[in-house]
């Protein structure tokens, strides 16, 4: 019977990379699940890979249609933005194991969708300061840099990730991320024990 791991953290504390490096270690055997997200899509992404990037109209039609599992609504500066888990055949729990990428309520949303024994949280953190160097370093790289939505939304995860909000969805095991190489194998020794 498989899982569902569910990276989550603030922005910028390595999730996007530690989940390319936990998807190389074949000892996991990790698939994908590919939310889907209407924000615009940043330079390096591709449509299908990191996210199924949709419209509003769209995402629309699969809330309708009662295929959407969790979604999330962020009020950034440039409009709403929504990121959100479709039931569209991509999950086979009986024979694999999932990694995705998430938000608290992410989490929240999915365990109660498929239950608390199929989906298990992992939590990534670093230092604020860190957190926001990088994600200066990140934005500066753009296009069309949004440092004020980089601002709210560095704001916003103080919230989001409040030990409060930790504590009352039980998530107890956290892997800090000063090494990337060291936390992936924190991380990929925690996903063995859960098998």
């Amino acid at each position: 019977m498989g899982k569902i791991y569910l990276l989550m953290g603030k922005s910028s504390s390595g999730k996007d990379t530690l989940y390319k490096m936990l998807l190389k270690e074949d000892a996991l055997s990790l698939h994908t699940i590919v939310p889907y997200t209407t924000r615009p899509m940043r330079v390096g992404e591709r449509h299908g890979i990191e996210y199924f990037f949709c419209d509003e109209k769209r995402r629309k039609e699969l809330q309708e249609a009662g295929k959407v599992i969790e979604r999330r609504a962020y009020h950034t500066v440039e409009g709403i933005w929504n990121y959100f888990t479709v039931d569209d055949g991509q999950m086979e729990l009986e024979s694999n194991s999932y990694l995705m990428i998430g938000t608290l309520e992410s989490y929240l949303s999915i365990r109660q969708y498929y239950g608390n024994h199929r989906v298990v949280p992992v939590y990534v953190e670093v230092e604020d300061g860190i957190r926001l160097q990088r994600a200066l370093d990140r934005e500066r790289s753009q296009k069309n840099p949004r440092y004020e939505e980089l601002c709210r939304r560095f704001l916003a995860d103080g919230v989001d990730f409040s030990e409060e909000r930790l504590k009352a969805a039980g998530v107890e095991r956290r892997f800090y991320n000063l090494c990337l190489e060291e936390t992936k194998e924190a991380i990929k020794g925690y996903m063995l024990e859960q098998q």
